[in-house]
C-alpha cells in the first residue's frame, strides 16, 4: 500500500509517496513529468552497486533510458570537488531544461544533485529517490539543497524544490542499522519539536522499527507529514521552519569537529543535539527535568548515541564547539538561534539564550563519560 503526501506551494506543490517496490515502479511513477524518455541519475557507488539495476529495469519499463554517474559515498563528496565533476557530467550528457535530473540516495546525494540542478541552466527539474530512512524523513522533503564548505555545513546551496519524492521502504532493509539508526535521529524530532503524541507512539514502537515494514512506513509518512505542513507555511525559513532545526545547532557543531567523518554520521549529531537542546531548555527553566530525561532514555533504549562521550576521538573544548557554532546558518545579526522546548512537542525559536549557559552546558557535557552500550 503506498501512502502520498502532498507538499502545498502553489504551482510548485509535489507529492511524497511512500511504500515498498517504488523504485522497480519508478518508470510509471515519472513518465507523467517527462518531455523526453530520458532520465540522468546521479548516485553514490553504495547506492549503485545495490539498486541501480532495479531503477534502471523500472525506467526501462515505460520506455525512459536512463544515464548514471556515481559518486563516491560519504559525507566528503559533499563539496565543491564532487559536485563540480556533477554539474560537468549532466553538461555532457546535455541535460536540458525541460529534462529531469534523479537524486538517487541518501541525504548527501540528495542535497548535492538537488543543488546541481538548481544551478544546471539556471535551473533543471529533479525528482528525489531517497534510500535512507534520514533522507526519506527529512531531507528529500523541502527543496534545501546545497554542499559544505570548509568554514561550515550546508553553507552553499540554493532553495530548489523537486518535482516529485519517491520513498521506497524497502530499500532500508539493505541500511547498516548503524545508517537506520542514524535516520531515526531525525524521525525522533518530529515527535519532540510538534507532536507529543507521535512521540509517545515512538517510545512504545520504536525499538521494534527496524524489523517492521509497516512501522517504518508510518513512522515516515508521520515525519513527512509534519515536515510537508511546515514548509508549506514557511518555505525558505523565515518563522516556522527552523523549528525543523531542533538539535541541529549542536550536531552541525559536533559534525564540523568531527571532520564530517564516520567519527560522527549526520543522524547521530541531530540526537546528540536534541538531547542537548532539552537540558538546555531546563537550565533555562523552560521545561521540566523530565522532559530531557525521557529524551535521553529513549535515545539510549535505542541504542543511540546520546553523550559527547558516545563520539570516538578527542573534541574542542567548550569554547571551540561555540566557535563552530557562530558559523552556522542559523546565526542572525550576529546572534545564535536555539530551537528550544517548554516540553515534549513545544518548540520554539530563541536568539535570547545566554552564551555562558550554554559553554557551561558544553563543559559539562564534555566532562561526562560515555554511558553508552
Amino acid at each position: 500500500m503506498m501512502d502520498r503526501v502532498r507538499v502545498e506551494l502553489g504551482a510548485r506543490a509535489y507529492d511524497l509517496r511512500i511504500g515498498e517496490g517504488l523504485i522497480a515502479r519508478a518508470g510509471a511513477e515519472i513518465a507523467p513529468l517527462l518531455r523526453r524518455r530520458r532520465v540522468a541519475v546521479i548516485t553514490d557507488e553504495t547506492v549503485a552497486a545495490l539498486h541501480l539495476e532495479t531503477l534502471r529495469e523500472g525506467l526501462a519499463a515505460e520506455g525512459i533510458a536512463m544515464t548514471a554517474l556515481a559518486l563516491p559515498a560519504g559525507e566528503a563528496t559533499k563539496g565543491w570537488p564532487q559536485f563540480e565533476r556533477a554539474v560537468d557530467w549532466l553538461l555532457a550528457e546535455k541535460v536540458e531544461r525541460r529534462d529531469l535530473v534523479l537524486a538517487f540516495g541518501g541525504g548527501v546525494i540528495g542535497d548535492l544533485a538537488g543543488f546541481a540542478a538548481a544551478v544546471l541552466r539556471r535551473g533543471v527539474r529533479f525528482v528525489q529517490i531517497p534510500t535512507t530512512l534520514l533522507a526519506q524523513v527529512d531531507s528529500s522533503v523541502g527543496g534545501k539543497t546545497g554542499i559544505n564548505s570548509k568554514h561550515g555545513k550546508n553553507l552553499i546551496g540554493a532553495f530548489h524544490q523537486p518535482s516529485l519524492v519517491l520513498a521506497d521502504i524497502g530499500v532500508l532493509a539493505t541500511l547498516p542499522r548503524r545508517d537506520f539508526l542514524a535516520g531515526y535521529g531525525e524521525v525522533v524530532k518530529y515527535g519532540l519539536l510538534g507532536d507529543a503524541g507521535f512521540f509517545d507512539w515512538l517510545e512504545i514502537e520504536g525499538p521494534k522499527l527496524a524489523g517492521s515494514p509497516a512501522l517504518v512506513q508510518a513512522a515516515v509518512r508521520r515525519s513527512v507529514e509534519m515536515k510537508a505542513e511546515i514548509v508549506a507555511r514557511d518555505e525558505t525559513e523565515e518563522g516556522d521552519r527552523a523549528l525543523l532545526n531542533l538539535g541541529h545547532t549542536f550536531g552541525h557543531a559536533l559534525e564540523a569537529a568531527t571532520g564530517y567523518s564516520d567519527r560522527l554520521l549526520h543522524g547521530e549529531g541531530v540526537a546528540i543535539g536534541c538531547a542537548l537542546a532539552f537540558e538546555l531548555s531546563q537550565r533555562l527553566g523552560l521545561c521540566s527535568q523530565e522532559a530531557p530525561s525521557r529524551v535521553r532514555a529513549h535515545l539510549r533504549a535505542m541504542g543511540m548515541k546520546v553523550d559527547l562521550g558516545d563520539i570516538p576521538g578527542a573534541l574542542p573544548d567548550a569554547d571551540g564547539l561555540l566557535t563552530l557554532m557562530a558559523q552556522d546558518k542559523k546565526v542572525v545579526d550576529g546572534r545564535l538561534r536555539f530551537i528550544l522546548a517548554r516540553g515534549i512537542g513545544a518548540a520554539f525559536v530563541s536568539d535570547q539564550v545566554p552564551p555562558e549557559t550554554v559553554r557551561a552546558l558544553l563543559d559539562e557535557a564534555l566532562r561526562r563519560p560515555s554511558s553508552g552500550p
